[in-house]
């Protein structure tokens, strides 16, 4: 890497974040409801209200659906994650220095992604089941139940996500984990998680839920129009969110590498979104 970084290299650089962003940075963005390429700080997700049909006398009138229509708002706030990368340090180290600085960049913003919009899940108002216990059949079959009554539609749209001791203790459920009930996913964005589809549901494990490793940990299910995730276009390309800027400081004798996004959660329709509470401290099933 020379003292002048060159436009070219510049724009491979944004290309190997944005695609280790995408591979492996987020989790849940793919799993929820997006708008790109937001102009300003807020954006809105509209909501549309349920329909009834009437009947009408001959050559009556037909009574309008009349339904409902909602803004929600939805407030981009702006992220960094940059680093030095020493002049000198560039010719000790054995590995891809730019590499490293971008994945690791990269990363860092799809945690934050994460942590938007588990912030904004747990605004719900929709809670399926507390229990003081482990994760059990019943459990997960309520969760799940909770959508089905609020006419959530079964479109291979919806989502579980489990801490790391509720998927164990799920793991002893022979529904959950044995191959002659759960399907293979076509979802390669979520490979990183290790999903399963059960109950029309893609369950997969994440460390960001709230209560984590506590006596109240709050799992959820959803489905992706209960949430939306709204992003500026960075890098001068749209669709792209993140961005990076590599700048050489001659006094530091070291380049700083900066990754950014503009970027924000919020939670469309509550009924989408359940929580299912249970112990994360709870033994594991034998």
């Amino acid at each position: 890497m020379s003292t002048s970084v060159t436009t070219s290299f510049v724009k491979q650089y944004e290309r190997e974040v944005h695609d280790v962003f995408q591979r492996t940075g987020s989790f849940l963005y793919q799993t929820v409801r997006q708008k790109p390429n937001v102009k300003g700080s807020t954006t809105t997700f509209q909501v549309i209200g349920t329909g009834v049909a009437t009947t009408k006398a001959r050559h009556g009138t037909i009574t309008p659906m009349n339904q409902s229509h909602t803004a929600m708002e939805c407030t981009l706030s702006d992220f960094y994650a940059g680093d030095w990368v020493d002049k000198l340090d560039e010719f000790k180290v054995g590995h891809d220095e730019r590499e490293s600085i971008a994945r690791g960049g990269a990363w860092a913003l799809g945690r934050k992604v994460d942590d938007q919009i588990l912030t904004a899940a747990d605004t719900t108002t929709t809670t399926a089941v507390v229990s003081t216990g482990a994760i059990t059949r019943a459990l997960l079959l309520q969760a799940v139940e909770a959508l089905d009554d609020n006419d959530v539609p079964r479109d291979g749209n919806r989502f579980a996500l489990l801490t790391p001791r509720a998927w164990s203790q799920a793991m002893t459920i022979t529904e959950f984990a044995s191959s002659d009930f759960i399907g293979g996913t076509d979802l390669p964005y979520l490979k990183g998680a290790e999903p399963r589809t059960w109950l029309g549901v893609h369950w997969m494990q994440h460390t960001g839920l709230s209560g984590k490793g506590t006596t109240t940990a709050k799992n959820l299910v959803y489905h992706r129009q209960a949430l939306g995730y709204g992003s500026q276009a960075l890098a001068g390309i749209e669709g792209r969110m993140v961005g990076a800027d590599i700048t050489w400081h001659g006094d530091r004798a070291a380049h700083f590498v900066n990754h950014m996004m503009s970027g924000g959660a919020c939670l469309i329709e509550s009924g989408g979104v359940v929580e299912m509470h249970s112990n994360d401290t709870a033994a594991i099933p034998t």
